[in-house]
Formats: C-alpha cells, sequence, structure tokens
C-alpha cells in the first residue's frame, strides 16, 4: 500500500524554497542597499553610526569616512561600515 500524502523529500524542497523566499532573499536585498548607501556617502550627508553617534560627513576615503559631531565640531575618522543610516543635507 502507498501512503496518501506529500513525499518527505518533496516537503524538504518546499520549505527551503519557503525559508530563501522569507529569510535568504530580503536579507540579500538589505544587505546591497545598505552597501549602496554607504558607497554614495558624500560630504554635508547627516549619518548615524551603528553606535548611535550622529555627524556631519567632512571627507570620504576610500573605505573611511571624516564626520563631526557636536556643537564643538569634534571630528571622527571610522569605516564605511560603521554607518547605519545617512540623509543628504541641502545647503540653502
Amino acid at each position: 500500500m502507498t501512503e496518501q500524502g506529500i513525499p518527505p523529500l518533496v516537503m524538504l524542497g518546499l520549505m527551503i524554497v519557503v525559508f530563501y523566499f522569507f529569510l535568504i532573499r530580503p536579507q540579500r536585498k538589505r544587505e546591497k542597499a545598505d552597501a549602496q548607501m554607504r558607497n554614495s556617502l558624500e560630504v554635508n550627508d547627516e549619518i548615524t553610526t551603528i553606535g548611535g553617534m550622529m555627524g556631519k560627513v567632512v571627507g570620504v576615503k576610500d573605505d573611511h569616512i571624516i564626520f563631526e559631531t557636536g556643537a564643538d565640531r569634534i571630528k571622527i575618522k571610522l569605516s564605511k561600515w560603521a554607518v547605519r543610516s545617512k540623509e543628504t543635507r541641502t545647503e540653502e
């Protein structure tokens, strides 16, 4: 007699497809968008680092940026991967 159901191999394949579309694919999209944002950093962009510091970009090098923060304009050098988000400033 044969069982009336879905074979285990088909279920395993279906689970892999579901994991890909709900977990792996969205993560890769986020990583790609983050990398694009970090590569498009320019002077005068407002940034927030992964440590929570906020400031204005004053210099951009290959894989490092220099930004200033606070009223006393302290300049800090950090790697681009440490930038969480940016907001482009427009000068009036």
